[in-house]
């Protein structure tokens, strides 16, 4: 691996295949210097663990309700468990915020930290989220290595 590294050969896999898995040393230092050549290059970069991300669909595509932590506290009016809030999508709403017909923006890039926890079908609807919008790419990093290395996600499910 150079000193530094270009991210081309990253950057052109990653809009080939759509959805990439990588492996990478875990002392880090790696992913950030890919995520700033990707901004660089046009994305709109969502940088978020996997852990505790629930339902992927709704949580990354649609409206979702979640549940704060209750404390210890209950309302009298209500149910024992508390209020639902609801959020927005995290990718839907980052896509309707791009500039429309913007040479400089290529979409939004999805980088999922701590993606060895996600099952088999989670995988499997990370590997076709860019086919459902062009517009949207996804890295996941499934585990640590000795070197910063990557194939694409639908290719490491058809291996496992």
């Amino acid at each position: 691996m150079a000193l530094l590294a270009t991210g081309k050969k990253l950057l052109r896999e990653i809009e080939q295949s759509g959805a990439i898995a990588i492996q990478a040393p875990l002392e880090g230092g790696f992913e950030g210097r890919y995520i700033r050549r990707l901004r660089a290059s046009g994305y709109e970069v969502v940088h978020m663990t996997a852990r505790g991300l629930g339902d992927l669909s709704a949580y990354l595509m649609g409206i979702h309700g979640v549940r704060p932590a209750h404390l210890g506290k209950k309302n009298m009016d209500q149910s024992a468990v508390g209020d639902v809030y609801y959020l927005p999508p995290i990718l839907s709403y980052r896509l309707e915020s791009l500039p429309p017909k913007s040479k400089k923006s290529k979409g939004v890039l999805l980088w999922l930290i701590e993606g060895h926890i996600l099952s088999r079908p989670e995988l499997e609807y990370l590997a076709t989220l860019p086919s459902l919008d062009s517009r949207i790419k996804v890295v996941v990093e499934v585990g640590g290595d000795r070197t910063f290395s990557w194939q694409p996600l639908g290719k490491m499910l058809g291996a496992a």
